[in-house]
């Protein structure tokens, strides 16, 4: 086996991991400023502080995946940026706003601390509508029309949902009393928002790509592949019969299994990223290129390859740390 064979596919599944942290880590950060309108303002400094030690280590990994990308794919890079240009730009100025506002509402005096909290919200929930018009624009192999553009749009409003749902099981986990109490509501109205757009992205991209089509419905990939929506729909069944159970018992003053739904969710993110990787695998560009086409040459990956050997541990590491340490129920957020 040739490098030129297996270099590209490491770097693309380095890619795809750092992706996948992304999507999981940061996802439930977005998913908390989603939310933050719906709680009162006491409430909102509990929901901040319980991302405030982790979401700005969490955007490491979607840096690492864009350099990836530039590094060793550079011609996919340009294809898939270029293409993608207001959604990209729409994601940098959520993120930007939603950074900006986390370090501002807790030092502003209260007539404005309102407008930085909606900031942080509006942020949130503009970077992940973006995130998702990008997938669904990747899905359709960055097709022109309208319904190409409305099903990205269908996408980004149900990755949001995702998010929405990782970050309520996220408090469920984190707070407790009335906040952890509404973080069930949240979940339960996010689960059903959430299982629907995983069942519309699961129909209509086989029917919008052949070859997705023959890839999963052929035999016996099919019969190997059925776990995972199977697995999936377990997952959903499961939140949606432990999350008025879960309900119950914290109003009882019990708080054990709180980590279940969030382990529940983050068990369907993988499952249906594995799906998708295996769909689009080994295209970088669907319909157009592959990962061997699209990659920089074989010294060129080596020199790369062994700069993410000592950087990819040192991100594993520190996030690692900084997880540990602020292990537990989250308090209001202070600065002393």
């Amino acid at each position: 086996m040739s490098e030129a064979f297996y270099l590209p596919a490491i770097f693309a599944g380095l890619m795809a991991l750092a992706m996948l942290v992304y999507v999981i880590l940061d996802g439930f950060d977005l998913g908390v400023g989603i939310l933050l309108p719906l709680a009162t303002d006491d409430e909102k400094d509990v929901m901040v502080s319980s991302i405030g030690p982790f979401w700005d280590a969490n955007e490491t990994w979607l840096v690492l995946g864009a350099g990836l990308l530039l590094v060793a794919f550079p011609v996919v890079h340009g294809v898939v940026f270029g293409a993608l240009y207001l959604p990209v730009l729409a994601m940098l100025v959520g993120l930007i706003l939603r950074g900006v506002a986390f370090d501002f509402r807790v030092k502003a005096q209260d007539p404005h601390k309102p407008w930085w909290n909606a900031a942080f919200a509006g942020g949130s929930l503009l970077a992940a509508l973006a995130q998702g018009v990008m997938l669904g624009r990747f899905l359709t192999g960055f097709a022109e029309g309208a319904t190409a553009w409305l099903f990205a749009l269908v996408v980004g409003a149900g990755l949001a949902l995702a998010y929405a749902l990782l970050g309520a099981c996220w408090l469920v986990m984190k707070t407790h009393g009335k906040l952890q109490a509404k973080a069930i509501i949240w979940a339960e109205y996010a689960l059903y928002g959430a299982g629907l757009a995983v069942l519309a992205v699961s129909v209509v991209t086989p029917l919008a790509n052949p070859g997705i089509a023959a890839k999963w419905f052929a035999l016996p990939q099919f019969l190997l592949l059925l776990p995972l929506p199977l697995g999936s729909l377990a997952l959903f069944i499961l939140l949606w019969l432990s999350l008025p159970r879960l309900a119950r018992r914290q109003a009882a003053g019990n708080d054990s299994f709180c980590w279940l739904p969030f382990a529940a969710s983050v068990g369907i993110v993988l499952l249906s990223f594995w799906g998708l990787a295996y769909s689009v695998f080994p295209q970088m560009v669907i319909g157009r290129m592959t990962i061997w086409q699209a990659a920089a040459d074989p010294e060129a990956l080596w020199v790369i390859l062994w700069g993410a050997v000592v950087v990819l541990p040192c991100i594993i590491g520190y996030t690692a740390f900084a997880y540990r340490v602020f292990w537990g129920k989250a308090d209001k957020l202070s600065y002393q």
